[in-house]
């Protein structure tokens, strides 16, 4: 895999990014999604998954804890989704319940940070990704 470069809005408050994820029915749709360090696992909204047809209903009794903007409370596999120009095949996510003001389907954590070796450039407003590679021992 080659490194890739994203390019990101540096005037807003999170790294905003594109996120490509095919469905059920083979289809390639587009989320809005924010990089969150402090995530541990990649989330997609209800909403979003229902739409899309991953879930059949949200949990309506997933409310919102005081001082968060998401809730945890299922996980599932997305069949092949595209960060950063990387194409992932079977990753597991969670299910959550998002705050409807912030205007995004999808929070990416650590999960995909530990796959690639990301540099964040935020005076140039890039994410440069890239594959790790295994050291050879001999």
């Amino acid at each position: 895999m080659p490194e890739n470069s994203t390019s990101f809005d540096t005037g807003k408050h999170h790294i905003h990014l594109d996120v490509i994820v095919m469905d059920l029915n083979g289809i390639w749709r587009s989320v809005a999604g924010i990089l969150d360090t402090r995530a541990p696992r990649t989330e997609f909204s209800d909403q979003f998954l229902m739409h899309t047809g991953f879930i059949d209903i949200r949990n309506e009794n997933a409310r919102l804890k005081r001082g968060l903007q998401t809730q945890k409370y299922g996980t599932i596999e997305l069949p092949s989704l595209t960060i950063c120009g990387h194409q992932i095949r079977s990753f597991k996510v969670y299910v959550s319940h998002f705050e409807q003001s912030w205007g995004i389907d999808a929070l990416i954590g650590l999960d995909f940070f530990r796959r690639f070796r990301v540099t964040i450039d935020y005076k140039n407003g890039l994410i440069v990704t890239s594959p790790f590679v295994q050291p050879r021992i001999f």
